[in-house]
């Protein structure tokens, strides 16, 4: 199941809009009207905490709601020092089960109807500015010492490249997201792509930012069903 398809009840959230001040409630407005699904970010075996944190609040200031996560060697800690609570507001998505976590990532994407896109310094299908986004982007990004597994360069259905004028091979990880992301979020916007949240994905975020706001959320839920449960 996931995060947009949880338990829902149009009454529940109604219930905890009444406990936000207006200006909250009209930041979360403001914020959701730029969140998207249509891009999504996925990080493979990233050995930097610090780098991978400053990717998650890129994706929160880009809009980006979801973040996948493949732990095959190196197991990601979130860096509360870089990430400033950004996590606290996007859905992540661990792939640490099996042998297989860069597999399950990419067949779980491809069954969701993304378009797998590997960032490499190397190859050069598309830039930031010429990348399809008629369909939803599943961005892949690797160390910066190793970078992607051969498993996603192999099975990426397209590569981008940001376009480099020095010396060095490559951004860091964070810069690299933060170019891009930049970019393509800014192409959506204006753009005839339909890239927001559905009416129901609306709906189930703001109940779950409402319920990370509210004091008590968890009592205050507990009694809202023990009443419409009878």
């Amino acid at each position: 199941m996931s995060a947009f398809e949880s338990q829902f009840d149009q009454r529940l959230l109604n219930l905890f809009l009444q406990f936000l001040t207006d200006n909250r409630r009209a930041k979360f407005e403001e914020v959701l009207k730029y969140r998207t699904r249509h891009i999504t970010v996925v990080m493979e075996d990233i050995y930097q905490s610090q780098n991978a944190s400053a990717v998650l609040r890129t994706c929160d200031l880009t809009g980006v709601q979801e973040i996948h996560i493949i732990e095959n060697k190196y197991q990601y800690e979130v860096n509360p020092d870089v990430a400033l609570g950004s996590t606290k507001w996007l859905y992540l998505h661990k792939f640490n089960k099996t042998k297989h976590n860069t597999e399950d990532a990419l067949n779980a994407l491809q069954n969701s109807g993304y378009q797998i896109v590997a960032t490499s310094p190397h190859v050069q299908n598309h830039s930031p500015e010429s990348l399809p986004l008629d369909k939803p982007v599943a961005l892949f990004f690797g160390t910066e010492k190793h970078g992607l597994s051969k498993e996603v360069l192999d099975q990426a259905d397209t590569f981008i490249r940001i376009p480099m004028f020095g010396f060095t091979e490559s951004y860091n990880i964070s810069v690299s997201a933060a170019l891009l992301l930049y970019t393509l979020t800014q192409r959506l916007h204006n753009s005839a792509v339909k890239w927001q949240l559905t009416d129901q994905e609306h709906n189930h975020l703001l109940l779950d930012w409402c319920r990370k706001s509210v004091q008590g959320a968890d009592l205050i839920e507990k009694d809202f069903w023990r009443k419409n449960n009878r």
